[in-house]
């Protein structure tokens, strides 16, 4: 058992499952927005919402109060959806204490700026640690005991040593990385391939084409990754490769699935209306489009896919693109 205290800013799925993982090595409080997800899991030991039907932890205690959460915390993990980061990261300025942590689970960029979600951390929290834990993580798989492994990159190799202990839990395996560009880039850039992947699954594609679409997706995530300064390895990794396997594949994904009900001709607004849960690819988007365009790299996929979200074109019409393109040599985009 670490001495470590951790506080889990955000009661969605992914940062409920999370708290619940830590909880086996440290002690954890887990801040939710809503009231009554936090009686629910104080009361019940349960996330109906987010996670339904399963059990939550005793140990776990959740709290509506962001200071009681991380005033004295040795390390803030924040399952804050991208778009409302910065928001809750401001708020736990005025409590966190200094040069504590600020682990992110959110696999998305602002919109406003383009920043990765440790920039914004380093914005916010000068003199902060900033890390990302990432990787092919679905939280009710986790919750359910299955195995699987995820990354926790943070750039200072001796912090990120002593904070995998927090995370790293029997079937739950976490390594260590060095590389938050790469680490944090591979989580974002997959949410949109996803979407691509899911539009040919919509439309009644085969394997092949969905195993095709993947990895020409992941070249492109490789090319823009690297030129914004990731190691191309960490692409080939559970942050890149893993990920993005995860992600296109699974029915519990939700880029995957917003993928799948365009093709099936469905209006992106109806669509994004019947989900409870953020689909981060579909906001990420126009930002990744803008780094593509500032780095000069070229991401043919992302921009068929950005074309249907904007309603500029049809899902048929962009699959067919997809298809079109002329092919060179493997390495080239396309």
């Amino acid at each position: 058992m670490s001495d470590l205290k951790v506080a889990v800013l955000g009661g969605g799925s992914w940062g409920t499952a999370v708290a619940s993982l830590a909880t086996r090595n440290s002690a954890v409080s887990l801040w939710a927005r809503n009231p009554d997800t936090v009686e629910e899991i104080n009361a019940e030991h349960r996330n109906h919402t987010y996670l339904p039907g399963v059990m939550l932890p005793e140990k776990l205690v959740a709290t509506h109060s962001i200071k009681d959460a991380v005033s004295l915390a040795d390390v803030v993990v924040m399952g804050i959806p991208s778009q409302h980061f910065r928001e809750v990261l401001n708020d736990v300025k005025a409590h966190v204490r200094q040069g504590v942590p600020v682990i992110s689970l959110s696999k998305g960029l602002e919109l406003d700026t383009h920043l990765r979600m440790s920039e914004i951390i380093k914005e916010v929290l000068p003199g902060h640690p900033a890390g990302v834990l990432t990787g092919p993580n679905l939280a009710r798989e986790i919750m359910e005991g299955k195995a699987a492994a995820s990354v926790l990159a943070m750039e200072d190799s001796v912090i990120v040593q002593q904070l995998q202990p927090v995370f790293n839990s029997g079937l739950f395996r976490t390594y260590t990385n060095t590389d938050v560009i790469g680490c944090e880039l591979g989580g974002v850039l997959k949410n949109i391939v996803a979407i691509a992947v899911g539009i040919g699954d919509g439309l009644g594609a085969g394997d092949n084409t969905r195993a095709g679409l993947i990895t020409r997706g992941l070249a492109e995530i490789t090319r823009l990754g690297v030129a914004m300064g990731g190691q191309p390895e960490t692409f080939a990794g559970l942050a890149g490769m893993g990920d993005m396997i995860a992600t296109c594949t699974s029915p519990q994904s939700r880029n995957h699935h917003v993928g799948i009900e365009l093709g099936k001709g469905r209006d992106m607004q109806d669509i994004t209306n019947e989900m409870f849960m953020v689909a981060e690819g579909v906001k990420s988007a126009p930002a990744v489009l803008a780094l593509a365009a500032q780095y000069k790299v070229e991401i043919p996929m992302v921009e068929d896919v950005y074309r249907v979200l904007s309603g500029e074109s049809s899902a048929s019409r962009a699959f067919r693109s997809l298809l079109r393109v002329e092919a060179g040599a493997e390495s080239e985009p396309g």
